[in-house]
């Protein structure tokens, strides 16, 4: 697979709600009734942060200049999509938000942002605080998606307290989204599993990258370059602006950590909140990035291997490295068929890969990946198959979302690394050896960007000295953003404070009431736990 690892938060309900909001765009972006009065903008929404970035970056326009967001009711279709008691004491409203393509031509073109509020019929005035901006990382997740899923999620008093807004960033589904990728080439991407140990496996590699990113190039040309975290953190603002409040309060998940930390280094005045759950390195290489995450996901594959020994509906495939590993390379040469009807796909080594590597996200997800095995070592690849599609974000349909698209976009105009077959070679040579299941495809992976344009928007410092304090949560046994990243970034933050999980997967907050107290406490309070860990459960 030659696009990086997505950094985020596992949502749910994942496609359905995508495909319910689909379905509302029209109705809720050209009906002529507004249906909930249009945000008012304050005067002093300005972001003052907008002085510590660099004279090549441009501010965010002022509150004078961002235009209303006006919202209509899409209640009805976000109940029916997420079907629960806590989504019936909830209105929904939907609208979408014109913003500048490049922030340094504010009179330019524009493109809309679609924008979800969710709001608690039973908050009271007198202990509403403001809007809660949600982002569940990638780059590539849907922040509509998410505050679809955290309905049921997140405690009563949050919503007591606070609207939730997600939000689809540039170039993300419903945001002006990516598409330069047909179905059949991402069909052809996850398949793929050259091995980058030889001259010949390396140039298909190559060969694959080059022509996804020509793909990109030809159909969007000099506009490429404005999907990045600097524009995507300068829509946050216009958004906190244009839902009228004077401080952002913030949840970012995985590479949300990333946006949320450059939003509060490029406007650390506006800040009132930010919680960063599931830290990005912000001060490692590419490739030490790259290396770290893949480590964590062999971690968590013994931890699932250990899990699997003692269960017995599972310890029946002895020993589970030694049959992803064997599973890899036999499907590699004869492609295992799947069970479901109408399915013509076979899985390849790099769909059992995929399929393995999406199970490790939760533990949750431990009892299906060792029973898509067993199915797998049986001749069946249809849980293996359903597993990876749950990360693609492929549909019954063959039809993907476009997280794939809008991962490898932002991805490649934040990167500075410049890949040669030399370094792939090495790569490859030390990964495969140290990480057998994860290795050859992160080698593959250093190609994702070959040939792409620079963007002239390098992504900006983690640093933030003068934002109020941030709490940055960490996962001990995370394998997508390993525990270690937790503490770089709250020290590069300058004001971040730990707050440490010791469990399994990827991200914490809600997951246990220890976490659910201390951070439900510091959105509401602004003040930082004073007990810095929570335990397993």
């Amino acid at each position: 697979m030659l696009t990086r690892r997505p950094h985020r938060r596992r949502v749910a309900p994942s496609l359905a709600v995508v495909v319910v909001a689909l379905s509302l765009v029209t109705a809720c972006t050209k009906s002529g009734k507004n249906t909930t009065p249009s945000s008012s903008v304050t005067s002093s929404a300005m972001g003052s942060g907008a002085g510590s970035s660099s004279p090549s970056q441009s501010p965010s326009p002022t509150s004078s200049q961002v235009a209303a967001l006006k919202f209509s009711d899409c209640t009805g279709q976000f109940q029916t999509a997420i079907a629960s008691d806590r989504a019936l004491a909830m209105s929904f409203f939907c609208g979408k938000l014109p913003v500048p393509v490049d922030y340094r031509q504010p009179g330019g073109k524009t493109i809309d942002l679609f924008v979800l509020k969710v709001h608690y019929r039973q908050q009271k005035a007198s202990d509403r605080i403001g809007s809660l901006l949600v982002n569940p990382g990638g780059p590539g997740g849907s922040g509509v998606n998410l505050a679809a899923s955290l309905v049921a999620e997140l405690s009563t008093n949050v919503f007591a307290h606070f609207d939730l807004i997600g939000f689809d960033p540039r170039g993300v589904s419903l945001s002006a989204p990516v598409e330069c990728m047909s179905d059949a080439q991402k069909d052809k991407l996850l398949a793929s599993n050259p091995n980058t140990r030889t001259a010949a496996g390396r140039a298909t590699a190559r060969k694959l990258a080059a022509g996804i990113v020509k793909s990109c190039v030809t159909k969007y040309g000099s506009m490429l370059k404005d999907y990045n975290t600097e524009e995507t953190a300068r829509d946050m603002d216009v958004i906190r602006q244009a839902v009228g409040d004077d401080k952002l309060n913030y949840l970012g998940y995985s590479y949300g950590t990333r946006l949320g930390a450059v939003y509060a280094h490029l406007f650390p005045n506006t800040v009132r909140v930010a919680v960063l759950d599931g830290a990005v390195d912000p001060v490692a290489t590419e490739l030490n990035s790259d290396e770290a995450q893949i480590k964590g996901f062999e971690s968590a594959f013994d931890q699932f291997a250990a899990d699997c020994r003692n269960r017995p509906a599972c310890a029946v495939l002895g020993n589970p490295r030694k049959v992803v590993i064997g599973l890899m390379k036999s499907a590699d040469v004869s492609p295992i068929p799947s069970s479901k009807q109408g399915e013509t796909r076979k899985a390849t080594g790099g769909l059992v890969m995929l399929g393995v590597l999406s199970a490790l996200y939760d533990q949750s997800e431990w009892p299906t990946l060792g029973d898509a095995l067993i199915k797998a070592t049986r001749g069946d690849s249809a849980g293996l198959l359903a597993l990876g599609d749950n990360y693609s974000g492929r549909d019954s349909t063959g039809h993907y979302a476009n997280i794939l698209d809008a991962n490898l976009a932002v991805n490649c105009n934040d990167s500075t690394l410049r890949v040669t077959d030399s370094l792939v070679a090495t790569k490859a040579a030390e990964w495969v050896s140290k990480y057998p299941i994860f290795g050859n495809n992160a080698a593959s992976s250093l190609y994702a960007c070959y040939g792409w344009p620079t963007s002239g928007h390098p992504l900006p410092p983690a640093t933030a000295t003068t934002a109020p304090p941030i709490l940055v949560v960490g996962t001990v046994h995370d394998p997508a953003t390993p525990f270690k990243a937790t503490s770089v970034l709250a020290k590069t933050l300058g004001v971040g404070t730990v707050l440490s999980w010791d469990g399994e997967g990827h991200t914490a907050y809600p997951k246990t009431p220890c976490i659910t107290g201390k951070v439900d406490s510091y959105l509401i309070t602004a003040k930082i736990p004073t007990d810095d860990s929570c335990p397993a459960r």
